[in-house]
């Protein structure tokens, strides 16, 4: 095995139920995290992330990497335009944002912070 990849083919990551720190604003969303992978200092982490419909308010303190599996979802920032995102989607989101986080219809995605 090496030292510089990690192959997530064998994992069996333990959901994790509603674990985000946002703060519910609309609806009664709930989440599943399952988590694959959580880099040694804690700063890195990836894996699976699930969303019931409803609405957050959002502050990111770190770089997101998101490919949507399923579903759709508004994402707006403070002051600017929402963005729409559904199924196949790929988008990074920039330490700084700030806005909302509307799940319309459950979302599964792939996600990396960094």
């Amino acid at each position: 095995m090496s030292d510089f990849i990690t192959v997530m083919r064998e994992t069996c990551p333990t959901p994790v139920v509603d674990a985000t720190k946002w703060k519910r604003i609309g609806g009664d969303p709930h989440t599943v995290n399952l988590n694959a992978y959580l880099s040694e200092d804690g700063s890195k982490i990836m894996g699976t992330w699930i969303c019931t419909p409803g609405k957050f308010e959002v502050e990111y303190d770190k770089w997101e990497f998101c490919h949507f599996l399923d579903g759709y979802c508004i994402i707006t920032p403070e002051g600017e335009q929402p963005v729409h995102l559904k199924a196949g989607d790929v988008f990074v989101i920039e330490p700084g944002m700030k806005g909302t986080w509307e799940v319309v219809e459950t979302v599964r995605k792939y996600f990396v912070f960094a």
